[in-house]
């Protein structure tokens, strides 16, 4: 035994007297183990992270179908004939509201509300911090009026004083009793919420918009997510025939899931990109580490030979790599672990806050004994495999091929298609992100059919209390223009419903439209005060803009559509013709077609234009209204001469000044908007991208490592040539076409392979970006130069040490 240890020591000191091996393979191994762990921790605290609640795996969502197996919103009509099916120990619902105004905790400010009911917090587990639920009185309509706060609003606007309980704040400017506040894991199972009111459904709701309410049911003892599923589609078919729908489907309607999937649905398929880059570059990382290896094994064939010869046993002849294998393991997981954890700490301020539950990325238990079993493994691994292959060294065969330098030409075959492999793995992943950076490019170059430049945009919900009706709403709206327009430096201002570009939840509002042939299509509905068009710069094709007439009470209905709109449905003839806007319990609203302006991109350039309609704002019928109150605040925008940022300080006076009590959100310029509608989009490319420059300089470096070993190997032959009178630019020819032929075969393969999988990856790119780009000439072209002005500066300076090999230096041994 202590032959044996004396045998890894002796190992561990020749390395370490000279580090450069060890520094290498052990910086290479870093890498990998770095960016494998940090994909994986990032996954274990998303999909991976338990719902800090009793017994989460019980939770399911229930409703109709949306897609394969996802389970989308459910309407409070389908809620109510639902009811806790069999299998359910109880059901509640809860509804994501975007904003409202309140008052009485500091200064006015928009909060972001959750609606539930009563039987909400019963289902998940979960009770008040402090005071109670909402009562069956008052989550009825027209019932006491309470709420109960969330963690963070009672800790920023009261100090997280226990006598907040039975205080009064006013939302909407209707005053609400506090009657309890929820603790932090609520927010962290259903996402940020400072106010939650409650749903207050009418008994027997004719309701049946899937407006974004979602069913939460816990599981009774025995009972299965399947069993309920059928339970809840059998229930629903039910409800559509008592309805005189009937029909006969040959696929289930309505279905459950557990809660965690369905909340991680839409963050899955990029984790898996995420893991399924980092497992490239984890076994480009392997291949490159068996490659240093095989060459640290065969550097040692001449020693191995003569030892053998004297007697040493096969034992003793593996363990000095055996221990070099353990010491650049241990070395590389701790440089790996400490690279994951500098990694993790640099996208944490880039991974949307959704994904965590509310937490934080951080390397547990199973992330570091993956780091340090990957380490180990890995290096053992490839040591076996230098063993294995230099296992010949013993024989005479061997020992006349390699001579010296312990290393022959066959001996370096496998590590010629190591490389190969190396290059082949880092095509794939420039190629992917390669698509995805082209895809950027083009949505960064699209004209988005009006000007964003020099334009400040915010936000204002009137407070319902204060404005409750249409009327007063634009009253408000139009003296806050005027006013807006008179602050230094600002030449433009115009209210509206949307913005050309929106980075919100809904992201606009799909209306039912009739043609004049009463040709049923939808399309989005703006309401746009005076002056929108031209504050954008949105090209009129045709006819006009609206007037200051359009806005007076009992003017003639009047619209502008966008020029695809007038393509699809008026075949490009939109002018002078009548637009039926349909209207939720009324008749449709006619209006004459009086303006064609361009198509603008309302879910941003990574996302096809969509037909819009648009009203003067004073036009919209009241029941449109209520629901854009419902759904989205109104915009107002600025243009001028300036810095828009310059204008901030102007914009809150101008509010003050008008509507002391009114709070506004989201202050920024417009460019801000449309930047963040690609947020998640350049998320990804950023991971791809520092995936895909990994891999490059492992390639790189793999490539460099066998060129510089394989020159070292032929010096004896190089000094030959120079002796027999070869010139030095041929043996550099000689080394660069050797080490090109490997950069081709692997370029050849990886291409082939991406272009194989280019199916896959469009629809990736769809779920991802909203867009599919197929590989463009140019992603390969750019692909195969990348690679080969990188391994050609690998090459070089071996094929450059090769041309300088002095013949009686390399001769002297003979």
């Amino acid at each position: 035994m202590n032959i044996l240890l004396s045998e890894i020591l002796r190992a561990w000191r020749a390395s370490l007297r000279r580090p450069g091996f060890l520094l290498l393979a052990s910086g290479v191994l870093a890498l990998g183990i770095g960016a494998s762990v940090a994909v994986f921790a990032l996954i274990g605290n998303t999909l991976g992270r338990p719902l800090p609640v009793q017994q989460a795996d019980r939770l399911v969502v229930l409703g109709p179908l949306r897609g394969s197996d996802d389970v989308g919103g459910i309407s409070p009509h389908e809620y109510q004939w639902l009811g806790p099916p069999a299998g359910l120990r109880s059901l509640g619902l809860v509804h994501f509201g975007l904003a409202v105004n309140i008052a009485g905790a500091g200064a006015p400010v928009q909060a972001p509300v959750i609606y539930f009911d009563r039987t909400l917090l019963s289902t998940l587990g979960l009770g008040p911090l402090l005071g109670r639920n909402f009562t069956a009185q008052e989550d009825r309509p027209n019932g006491p009026k309470a709420v109960m706060l969330g963690y963070g609003l009672w800790q920023r606007a009261y100090g997280g004083e226990a006598s907040v309980i039975g205080r009064t704040l006013k939302i909407e400017g209707v005053p609400h009793s506090i009657v309890g506040v929820l603790p932090t894991s609520f927010n962290t199972v259903l996402g940020p919420g400072d106010v939650m009111l409650p749903m207050a459904l009418p008994p027997g709701s004719h309701d049946y918009n899937h407006n974004g309410a979602i069913a939460i049911g816990r599981l009774a003892a025995g009972a299965s997510v399947a069993s309920v599923a059928a339970q809840a589609d059998a229930a629903e078919r039910t409800m559509f025939r008592d309805m005189g729908m009937g029909g006969n489907w040959t696929r289930p309607r309505y279905c459950a899931q557990q809660l965690t999937a369905a909340f991680q649905q839409d963050t899955r398929p990029m984790l898996m990109l995420f893991l399924a880059c980092a497992s490239l570059v984890l076994l480009i990382v392997l291949v490159n580490l068996a490659n240093l290896m095989l060459l640290r094994a065969l550097s040692r064939n001449h020693d191995a030979a003569v030892r053998s010869a004297l007697g040493a046993p096969r034992l003793r002849l593996m363990l000095p790599a055996l221990g070099e294998g353990l010491l650049v393991g241990g070395c590389g997981a701790v440089l790996g672990m400490l690279l994951a954890m500098a990694g993790v700490g640099a996208l944490q301020g880039f991974i949307p806050a959704q994904w965590l539950w509310g937490g934080r990325v951080h390397l547990g238990v199973g992330a570091w004994l993956l780091g340090i079993g990957l380490g180990l493994l890995g290096a053992l691994l490839a040591a076996i495999l230098g063993l294995w292959r230099s296992r010949a060294a013993v024989t005479v065969g061997e020992l006349r091929e390699g001579g010296r330098n312990g290393i022959g030409v066959r001996s370096g075959r496998l590590s010629r298609g190591l490389v190969v492999a190396q290059v082949a793995l880092a095509a794939i992943l420039l190629c992917a992100a390669g698509v995805f950076t082209h895809a950027l490019h083009d949505a960064s170059r699209l004209p988005l059919g009006y000007d964003q430049d020099n334009v400040l945009t915010f936000e204002l919900a009137p407070v319902k209390g204060h404005y409750p009706d249409t009327a007063s709403m634009l009253d408000l709206s139009h003296r806050l223009v005027q006013r807006l327009q008179a602050i230094p430096g600002v030449a433009d201002a115009a209210v509206t419903t949307n913005l050309p570009t929106s980075d919100t939840m809904y992201g606009g509002f799909n209306n039912g439209m009739l043609t004049p042939a009463d040709n049923p299509f939808e399309a989005q509905l703006h309401g746009v005060g005076p002056g929108f068009f031209k504050l954008f710069a949105i090209g009129l094709h045709e006819g006009r803009d609206f007037t200051r007439e359009d806005d007076l009470t009992g003017a003639a209905p009047v619209a502008v559509v966008s020029q695809d709109l007038a393509d699809a449905y008026y075949g490009g003839h939109a002018l002078g013709q009548v637009i039926k806007v349909e209207v939720v319990k009324g008749p449709p609203l006619s209006a004459r077609i009086v303006g064609v302006v361009s198509a603008t991109y309302q879910r941003g350039p990574l996302h096809a234009a969509q037909p819009v309609v648009y009203l003067p704002l004073a036009q919209l019928p009241t029941p449109t209204m209520a629901i854009f109150r419902d759904l989205e605040p109104l915009r107002f925008a600025l243009r001028g001469h300036g810095k828009p940022d310059d204008w901030r300080a102007g914009v809150r006076a101008a509010l003050a000044e008008i509507a002391p009590d009114q709070p506004i959100a989201k202050l920024r310029t417009m460019r801000n908007v449309v930047h963040e509608t690609t947020a998640d989009a350049r998320l990804n490319l950023l991971l791809i991208g520092v995936f895909a420059t990994l891999a490059l300089l492992l390639a790189v470096a793999g490539l460099y490592a066998v060129m510089a070993v394989a020159v070292a190997a032929r010096e004896r032959e190089f000094g030959v040539r120079m002796a027999l009178g070869a010139a030095p630019r041929r043996l550099l020819g000689l080394v660069l076409r050797g080490g090109l032929g490997q950069i081709v075969a692997g370029l050849v393969i990886g291409v082939a392979i991406a272009l194989g999988a280019s199916r896959a990856l469009a629809v990736l790119l769809v779920t991802l970006l909203g867009r599919s780009n197929a590989f463009d000439p140019m992603v390969l072209l750019g692909v195969c130069m990348v690679l080969a002005a990188a391994g050609l500066l690998a090459c070089l300076l071996p094929a450059l040490r090769a041309g300088r090999v002095h013949p009686m230096r390399a001769l002297r041994g003979e």
